[in-house]
């Protein structure tokens, strides 16, 4: 009876033993939401192996020695300045300072490529650091190899013109390096761009000119059309003077004098004013006494005696 309660004894201890190792060195391993999980599996005797991809948020339950290295694979945006030793010269030899901003991912589906072949692998490393080695040691310095030879293809001046095709050439280039790797390229942007204090300096005080210029070219076109505007002016009034002229005759001008005339007869003014006239009818005035030493010249009529 001892030995058989000794026997049951013994196999609750080793079975509450195995447990203990179990719950011990067994994981869960956890992976969020934006990551994929690169599992392996240790053991006691022998190499850890990989488990399997598991894509966030999930966990594989509990298994024996399971470990996990989670991997982003949403967009991170990277900066590249090339700013005093790091500036580059353009087509003419002008130093330009530029940055380049690249937004880039690790493909979803793979994920076991990027972190065997491009990238280190420590279970206790943050996965932004795992992302960060694999940009370093594959996309960066190429990256960078692409912007200075695309900026030394322009004119100084010239860069912030093109910022656009620039950007477009290297993400081309970029692209085609990437093609067949865990890399996936969205956008490279060109921009910040600057230019030696010397040469910003004289690229205001060109712009300053020539809003002067601008300026002085417009008063110029003002005048012009206040000018024009005369001239059209003094033409009218040649043409009507031209136009009153030709039908200003002898004849006419008695048929004026005749009805001031008939007005004044019925004008409740009683005054009864005679107008000497010549030929026709027409009122006549000369000027007399022209050499009177005071200059002062006198009106005499011509023809019938006012009354």
């Amino acid at each position: 009876m001892k030995t058989r309660l000794s026997i049951i004894t013994g196999i609750g201890a080793v079975a509450g033993l195995a447990a203990f190792i179990w719950l011990a060195g067994s994981r869960n391993p956890v992976t969020g939401a934006g990551y994929v999980g690169y599992l392996t599996q240790g053991a006691i005797f022998g190499q850890v192996r990989f488990y399997g991809l598991q894509k966030g948020p999930t966990s594989p339950g509990r298994t024996w020695l399971l470990d996990v290295v989670n991997v982003s694979v949403t967009p991170y945006t990277y900066n590249e300045d090339f700013a005093d030793k790091q500036s580059v010269l353009s087509r003419d030899n002008l130093k330009i300072s530029f940055r380049v901003h690249v937004v880039w991912k690790v493909r979803e589906d793979r994920v076991k490529e990027f972190v065997e072949r491009y990238s280190t692998l420590y279970s206790n490393e943050h996965s932004d650091r795992i992302v960060e080695t694999a940009y370093a040691n594959f996309l960066r310095e190429p990256l960078r190899t692409f912007a200075r030879d695309e900026i030394q293809k322009l004119n100084g001046l010239e860069v912030k013109e093109q910022f656009t095709p620039i950007g477009d050439a290297i993400l081309r280039r970029v692209q085609t390096l990437t093609t067949n790797s865990p890399f996936e390229i969205a956008s490279v942007v060109v921009g910040n761009v600057q230019y030696p204090e010397t040469v910003a300096a004289a690229v205001a005080e060109k712009l300053a000119a020539t809003q002067v210029l601008e300026r002085k070219r417009t008063e110029i076109e003002i005048t012009q059309a206040e000018a024009q505007k005369r001239v059209v002016e003094a033409e009218g009034i040649a043409r009507s003077m031209q136009i009153i002229n030709e039908r200003l005759t002898v004849t006419y001008l008695q048929h004026e004098a005749i009805e001031a005339q008939k007005a004044m007869v019925g004008s409740p003014n009683h005054t009864t004013i005679y107008i000497p006239v010549g030929a026709m009818g027409v009122p006549v005035v000369d000027l007399v006494d022209k050499g009177r030493n005071d200059g002062v010249a006198t009106t005499k009529a011509i023809g019938p005696s006012a009354r």
